[in-house]
């Protein structure tokens, strides 16, 4: 007999490629929606907060019984940068193409990698420095520099709304190695809920709770964001890790990236050049090696 982990594998492997697949098209769905970045933000925190607690609760799990407060404290301060993190890919969106904005976004392993040599002193190995410089040439190559000139200034604030948030997304994977042993169904909720409880003030302050027009479909769309992308797909993807190697689980993420750059040819037909192209396999291609041990 197959241990129960093994014998669960290919049903995990399924949950995991689902979840990456679906990922990948919410900068489809953005396009679609109407709406301020910071609106659409809050909206999935809270939407995919709710979900996620209310399926904790059907399975009848106990939560945040033994959270230390502490740990609450930095899920908090993670969860309020995934929310900036989640408006500045929004914009992203808004400013350069699907693809663009989505292989920027990816340069996070990378950013992740130089930011701990610097702030943890790990050992910068010369394959990751060989990844970082690869990554680089690649951000140059989808930039268009290497065509003829700087990017137009509504494409360069795309490329850069996409580095920072991949530089946030960065800063939250620093955080959670600090939060060893928190489950990892509980962290998200906590994390969920405090991007959308930040957002408030924030839309307040910027007056995006008024003035936009709501129609049916904007509202089908925004819950499905919240529901499927956020809930669902948070919940397969966790779901799928008791029975899969990390390492398993971090080269399958690679299938967001890919599905996006699929589904904004096909769907919004927007195509790299062959320069971009180059620049995507390279971007995509060292942030996997960073990954394999």
């Amino acid at each position: 007999m197959y241990p129960e982990s093994q014998r669960n594998a290919p049903k995990s492997l399924a949950m995991l490629t689902v979840s990456m697949v679906v990922f990948g098209s919410i900068g489809i769905f953005r396009r679609m929606i109407p709406l301020p970045s910071a609106l659409i933000a809050f909206f999935r925190g809270a939407i995919g907060s709710l979900f996620l607690l209310a399926f904790l609760r059907l399975r009848g799990k106990k939560t945040f019984h033994n959270t230390p407060a502490k740990t609450v404290m930095l899920l908090a301060l993670s969860g309020a940068v995934i929310a900036f993190n989640w408006i500045l890919l929004f914009e992203a969106y808004n400013y350069t193409s699907v693809s663009v904005a989505t292989l920027c976004y990816y340069m996070e392993p990378v950013i992740v990698i130089l930011l701990s040599a610097v702030l943890f002193r790990e050992k910068l190995t010369m394959r990751k420095g060989i990844c970082a410089l690869l990554a680089f040439a690649g951000m140059i190559l989808i930039s268009g520099v290497a065509e003829g000139g700087l990017p137009q200034a509504g494409e360069l604030k795309g490329i850069l709304f996409g580095l920072g948030a991949a530089v946030l997304y960065s800063s939250v994977v620093l955080m959670n190695r600090f939060l060893r042993g928190v489950d990892a169904f509980e962290k998200t909720v906590i994390q969920l809920g405090a991007a959308a409880i930040v957002m408030v003030p924030y839309l307040l302050l910027t007056g995006e709770f008024a003035g936009n027009k709501w129609t049916f479909s904007t509202a089908m769309l925004l819950l499905f964001v919240g529901v499927v992308h956020t809930g669902i797909c948070y919940a397969l993807y966790f779901g799928s890790m008791d029975s899969l190697r990390m390492q398993t689980v971090a080269i399958f993420s690679y299938l967001d990236p890919i599905t996006a750059l699929f589904l904004s040819a096909l769907i919004l037909h927007e195509k790299l050049t062959l320069f971009g192209l180059i620049g995507a396999v390279l971007i995509l291609g060292s942030a996997i090696m960073s990954e394999v041990e």
